[in-house]
């Protein structure tokens, strides 16, 4: 019989990002379904926003190419 002390968890716990607790396998890299929730809320009322540079096309596709 195998001693249950030697089993190599699948992920190593890593700090849930919202509260700093060791994260969960079912909300995982959360520790609860509530931190997961509150980093949802975050993205969906549009508190987290990713950067646009001057280099990425206009929202039109055109690329900024002439329109010649």
């Amino acid at each position: 019989m195998k001693d249950s002390t030697k089993v190599t968890p699948l992920r190593v716990r890593k700090p849930c990002p919202e509260c700093g607790r060791p994260s969960a396998r079912d909300s995982y890299p959360f520790c609860s379904a509530r931190c997961k929730d509150l980093d949802l809320n975050r993205w969906l009322s549009g508190r987290y926003v990713i950067p646009a540079t001057e280099e990425e096309a206009p929202p039109d596709g055109n690329g900024g190419g002439s329109t010649g």
